[in-house]
């Protein structure tokens, strides 16, 4: 049995085979990872042709720095994550320092405060794409589809106390977006200070 500190294997081959530049990696990266990258880029930044640039950004510089990903740190899907969020807080800073700046108007503190509303949301959809799917499941058809917890554990075929077992545990996963330190099971440095 592996050690439960241990990275999974699929990480660390990978890893191996990204920093001995093997291109065919890089595709089995983007296959697995593009569209939680898209997602969380399009989260923090509002925008289809800014995700998209961002997304290429991400890879690109997955490729050319994979060495700086420890499998030991966690998992290659968080550091992924991570680097996402913060290349797109990034951009989303320097695209509206820029707006603020022509516009002559607006604040720092407005500034900051959409950055802050960007960050959360890119944490609670990276936390609601993460938890097991039984707790997505019943969150997409009690929010999503207006069930209530009788009809999501009809829908689900599990008892109404199971049912409502999902909901409370996957609504207090998604409460920790909006917590100021790092959210159980978000990437590291993907709360607090962004």
């Amino acid at each position: 049995m592996a050690k439960r500190d241990a990275p999974p294997r699929w990480d660390r081959k990978m890893q191996q085979r990204l920093a001995r530049g093997e291109a065919a990696a890089l595709g089995e990266l983007y296959d697995r990872f593009a569209s939680l990258v898209h997602g969380l880029a399009h989260t923090v930044l509002g925008d289809e042709r800014a995700a998209d640039h961002l997304t290429r950004d991400v890879f690109a510089h997955v490729w050319e720095h994979a060495d700086t990903y420890d499998p030991k740190q966690g998992p290659l899907r968080s550091w992924v994550a991570a680097l996402t969020h913060r290349l797109a807080v990034q951009r989303l800073r320097a695209t509206e320092t820029a707006a603020l700046v022509q516009a002559g108007h607006g604040s720092t503190e407005e500034l900051e405060r959409k950055v802050r509303h960007a960050s959360v949301a890119a944490r609670a959809d990276y936390i609601v794409q993460s938890m097991p799917v039984p707790l997505r499941a019943a969150l997409e058809l009690a929010y999503f589809q207006r069930r209530d917890y009788r009809q999501t554990a009809a829908d689900l075929g599990v008892t109404e106390d199971e049912a409502r077992r999902r909901l409370r545990l996957g609504l207090q996963l998604l409460s920790t977006a909006h917590d100021a330190g790092a959210a159980p099971g978000a990437p590291p440095g993907y709360g607090g200070a962004v």
